[in-house]
């Protein structure tokens, strides 16, 4: 009696363990059969640690293998209802195929579960690019480091343990810079660049993500070491002038941006940075220098032209404050230095007027020209000017 009653008990419980278990078979058909509703019923069924006739399928690897399945099912139905199912189906479906991991204690499924992971960055890489696209970019970011810890799992890494996904660590870094979270577009732009990926570019944007957060510091640090990852390249030269003379480090511009002229020596745009360097460190005479270099590499160089023009009219300006300053018992003085603030005012207008034809309704360029008409007491231009600004209101 004993013995049957103990066979009873074995048979009981094999069979409740039996039925449990073909909740996951029923779950499996009802995804094969589309009915992704009653699947999710029956899967969540085989999982719920509430029902004391769920425990030999919660603890079975191929549940959580079938539950993957199952929401990686709802995030690829084209059914609106369906997708409606779940806020975060793929983010679901790696959570249990990493419990199915996480009880395959002697690897019986780690091959299939390998197969559905690579299915599951797929379905991620669709998802991030569309979140992308959309401006969703916390959910492209989600979606790229989602990819990365699939990559991570050691299932996955296995057959390829040294393999670094650089293009998806370059995209994470991207969608966390778009998604103003910059330390974590720092953490993966670093890492695509310890890899060499992309180049200079990463150095740049690694750059900007510091400086997106105020830190110069940082900035300048990340571009010194792509200069010397990248000796003498123009567009690391470029970010490091940029940066200094945004600082107000005008010194240290410079040195950079002799670097790059000695590059690029027939580079327009830098010899019209030298000029504005230099004016701003009360240095006209070189600035004058640089303007009109710019403007021999291309003569069509708007703003060389304006800038030359301004230049000579603001130190005109400064002069007629030296006249204004002559005490009124000094008129032959006073007319000396007027006399020599008339004289920059003319150097300014070639300059003035050559950058008039290449640009008519640059409205600080008509005002600029406005005065010096008057100033030199060319009504009939100083009335066009007026005019001029008139239909530029």
């Amino acid at each position: 009696m004993r013995t049957n009653l103990l066979s009873l008990i074995f048979l009981f419980a094999a069979s409740i363990s039996f039925a449990q278990k073909g909740k996951v078979t029923s779950a499996l058909g009802n995804k094969e059969a589309g009915k992704l509703d009653k699947a999710i019923a029956a899967i969540e069924e085989a999982i719920d640690a509430t029902n004391p006739k769920s425990e030999s399928s919660i603890s079975w690897p191929r549940t959580w293998e079938v539950r993957g399945e199952i929401y990686q099912a709802v995030f690829q139905s084209k059914d609106e209802n369906t997708k409606k199912l779940h806020a975060d189906p793929l983010a679901e479906a790696f959570k249990s195929y990493q419990k199915a991991i996480e009880l395959d204690s002697k690897n019986k499924f780690s091959n299939s579960v390998r197969i559905k992971l690579q299915l599951l960055i797929g379905d991620f890489i669709f998802q991030a690019e569309a979140a992308f696209n959309a401006q969703d970019y916390d959910k492209a970011f989600k979606s790229f480091e989602q990819i990365l810890a699939i990559e991570n799992t050691p299932v996955y890494k296995a057959e390829s343990p040294n393999m670094v996904d650089t293009v998806i660590i370059y995209n994470a870094a991207l969608s966390a810079y778009s998604a103003k979270k910059y330390d974590k577009a720092i953490e993966y732009y670093k890492i695509a660049a310890k890899h060499k990926y992309n180049g200079v570019q990463t150095y740049e944007r690694l750059s900007e993500s510091y400086l997106s957060k105020k830190d110069t510091v940082g900035a300048l640090e990340v571009m010194q070491q792509g200069l010397k990852e990248y000796p003498g390249n123009s567009v690391i030269l470029v970010q490091l002038i940029n940066i200094y003379e945004k600082a107000n480090r005008l010194n240290e511009a410079m040195k950079y941006l002799d670097m790059a002229i000695s590059k690029e020596p027939n580079n327009d745009s830098f010899q019209l940075f030298r000029g504005i360097l230099f004016d701003r460190m009360k240095n006209p005479e070189e600035a004058i220098k640089s303007y009109q270099k710019a403007i021999e590499l291309k003569p069509g160089n708007f703003d060389a032209f304006f800038n030359l023009g301004i230049l000579y009219y603001n130190l005109g300006v400064i002069q007629i404050d030296v006249a204004n300053a002559v005490p009124s018992s000094q008129p032959e003085k006073y007319e000396t230095e007027k006399a020599k603030a008339d004289l920059e005012f003319k150097k300014a207008l070639p300059y003035l007027e050559k950058a008039y034809e290449l640009k008519t309704e640059d409205r600080s360029l008509l005002e600029a020209l406005k005065n010096v008409y008057y100033r030199l007491q060319m009504l009939e231009k100083y009335e066009a000017m007026l005019e001029s600004l008139k239909r530029t209101n």
